[in-house]
């Protein structure tokens, strides 16, 4: 088996990786990034990529065709990966998130790939009531970040046949500890907030809800969809993935992690206008059709696991917000140094 891994060298990536070398022991596995995180290495000895056969660095909006030859499956994580990136980068965001997987997929089918994985969003529902949302639930992306991966979803969809199968995992929001760890995600903002600062402040209510899921589990999802069977779960799948114990309010969360961080206390902003971004997911199919690969981490696990890592990072950096463990801000520092151009190319490469 030949698999290709785009956006290996982010959040997500490294735990794909350890998990299908662990999983496909004589797999040729590549990596496929353009390298924006790849210096962004937190407490590990180890390089991830040195668990693949080969790292490739490019540009997933500037692909080689050749690349694909002999590859039976592709994971695309490679994505401008939240919104704050997509509300400055919205152009980009489309490019990459949507219209490269789609030429990489019609490419990849051309050239007899089998399986393609994308890594997809629950954040395509958008607003919601208390119902816990279903895949045939109308969707109602609110940034550009959603809106692209509802668009990809929807163009996969069309490239399916009894050769050629489509997983889109409507992950649940990451949390967790990472090789790459980002702190711009709810959970791991709060660990690294109540550890340095002692405290968490909500900006919002506490009532909005959301799924989460442990970045360990996502790559456990990933092994699935690679090994599903078409048969009996179509050609083309799009699976709210996470759990149905892993819906919580924001308030929530803060509690928990102040039961984990020895003197944190939680303050919540009564006054704040109600935040859209609020909904919660029904997990019952990916617990339906992936009975063996459902998410074994619990969330109070996943906190201690990240405020130990922190520690032993020795972490104290009360303005983390505006570091490097912020996927914005190493963007930002990039273009500055005039690394990257407007429309994130390196500047030193040529593009079409």
């Amino acid at each position: 088996m030949k698999i290709l891994i785009t956006g290996n060298m982010g959040y997500v990536g490294p735990g794909v990786v350890k998990k299908l070398r662990e999983s496909y022991p004589n797999a040729v596995i590549i990596g496929y990034d353009t390298g924006f995180f790849a210096s962004n290495l937190t407490n590990t000895n180890l390089l991830p990529e040195s668990k693949l056969n080969q790292q490739i660095f490019a540009d997933v909006r500037n692909l080689n065709h050749e690349v694909l030859d002999d590859i039976d499956v592709i994971v695309y994580l490679a994505a401008i990966s939240n919104d704050p990136m997509g509300n400055k980068f919205e152009d980009v965001t489309m490019d990459v998130n949507c219209h490269s997987a789609i030429r990489m997929a019609k490419i990849g089918k051309e050239k007899g790939v089998k399986s393609f994985v994308f890594a997809s969003s629950c954040s395509v529902y958008g607003e919601a009531d208390d119902h816990a949302k279903v895949e045939s639930d109308k969707l109602n992306p609110l940034t550009a970040y959603a809106r692209s991966k509802i668009a990809a979803e929807e163009e996969l969809e069309s490239l399916v046949n009894n050769h050629f199968k489509v997983t889109c995992l409507r992950f649940a929001t990451a949390c967790g500890f990472s090789d790459r760890l980002r702190l711009d995600l709810v959970i791991n903002d709060f660990v690294a907030g109540a550890l340095v600062s002692k405290k968490i402040d909500i900006l919002s209510d506490g009532t909005p809800w959301r799924p989460l899921i442990n970045v360990l589990d996502m790559a456990r999802a990933v092994d699935w969809a690679i090994q599903r069977d078409a048969k009996t779960s179509g050609n083309f799948l799009a699976v709210n993935t996470g759990s149905n114990e892993w819906n919580y309010q924001v308030k929530e969360l803060a509690q928990v992690v102040s039961e984990v961080v020895p003197g944190c206390k939680v303050s919540v902003n009564q006054d704040a206008p109600p935040d859209k971004r609020s909904y919660k997911v029904n997990f019952d199919l990916f617990k339906k059709l992936a009975p063996n690969h459902q998410p074994v981490f619990k969330l109070k696990f996943t906190i201690e696991d990240l405020y130990e890592q922190l520690m032993k990072m020795k972490f104290t950096d009360k303005n983390f917000r505006n570091s490097q463990l912020i996927r914005l801000n190493v963007i930002n520092e990039l273009q500055k140094n005039s690394h990257l151009d407007n429309t994130l190319f390196w500047n030193w490469i040529k593009h079409d």
